[in-house]
C-alpha cells in the first residue's frame, strides 16, 4: 500500500506531463501556479507524518530484527548445548562400552585361568592316584610272587621228602619178600627185621607242619 506522499508525487508528475510547453522552448512548460502550490503544500504537510511513520516502521523493524536475532541466538545456543550433551553422552557410552568390554575380557581370562588350573590339578590328582594305586598293586604283586615262590619251594621239598620216603618203603617191602632162586633149595628165611630199614618220619612231620603253617 503506497503512502500519501507517494500519491502526491505521482499527481505532481501527472500534472507536469499535462502542462503545455512554452512557446519556442523545449524544456519549459506553462503551469497553473495555484494548483501546483496546493500539491506542494499538501506534500509538505504530509512529509513529517510520513517520516514519523517510516521511522516507527524502521524502529519496529529493528526491534523485530533484534527480537528475531535474539531468538535465533537462543535457538543456536540451545542447539549447541544439546549437541554438546549428545557428544558427551556418546563419549560416555563409548567409555561405558569400552569398560564393559574390558570387564568381559578380564572375566573371560580369569575364568580360563581357573579352568586351566582346575584341569591341571585334576590331572595331577589322577596321576598321583594312578601312581599310588600302582605302588599298592606292586606291593601286592611282590607279596603274591614271594608267597608263590615260597610255596613252590616248600612243595618241591615236600615232594622230594615224600619220594625219599616212598623209595625207602618200597625197598623195605622188597626186602620182606626177596625173590627165591629156582635151582637152589629152599632156605629158611632170615628174620626180616634185621634187614628192614627204618623210615624216619621226622622230616615229613616237620615239612608237613611247615606247609600247614604256610
Amino acid at each position: 500500500m503506497s503512502s500519501r506522499i507517494e500519491q502526491i508525487i505521482d499527481e505532481i508528475e501527472d500534472y507536469i506531463e499535462k502542462c503545455k510547453p512554452q512557446i519556442l522552448s523545449s524544456t519549459k512548460i506553462v503551469v497553473d501556479r495555484e494548483e501546483l502550490e496546493e500539491l506542494i503544500a499538501e506534500l509538505r504537510s504530509k512529509t513529517p507524518e510520513e517520516i514519523k511513520r517510516y521511522q516507527k516502521i524502521i524502529s519496529n523493524k529493528d526491534a523485530i530484527l533484534a527480537d528475531a536475532q535474539a531468538k535465533a541466538d537462543e535457538i543456536i545456543a540451545q542447539a549447541q548445548i544439546q549437541t554438546n550433551e549428545l557428544v558427551s553422552e556418546h563419549q560416555i557410552m563409548q567409555q561405558a562400552y569400552a569398560q564393559a568390554n574390558e570387564v568381559v575380557m578380564i572375566a573371560t581370562k580369569q575364568a580360563q585361568e581357573i579352568l586351566d588350573n582346575a584341569t591341571n590339578e585334576a590331572n595331577n590328582i589322577r596321576m598321583g592316584a594312578m601312581a599310588y594305586t600302582d605302588s599298592q598293586l606292586k606291593g601286592v604283586e611282590d607279596i603274591l610272587s614271594n608267597a608263590i615262590d615260597t610255596s613252590r619251594m616248600r612243595y618241591d621239598n615236600l615232594i622230594s621228602s615224600l619220594q625219599g620216603f616212598l623209595d625207602v618203603v618200597s625197598t623195605n617191602r622188597a626186602q620182606l619178600f626177596p625173590a627165591e632162586p629156582e635151582t637152589e633149595p629152599e632156605q629158611p628165611a632170615e628174620p626180616a627185621a634185621s634187614s628192614v630199614e627204618t623210615v624216619d618220619l621226622s622230616g615229613l612231620s616237620a615239612s608237613s607242619d611247615s606247609d600247614s603253617e604256610g
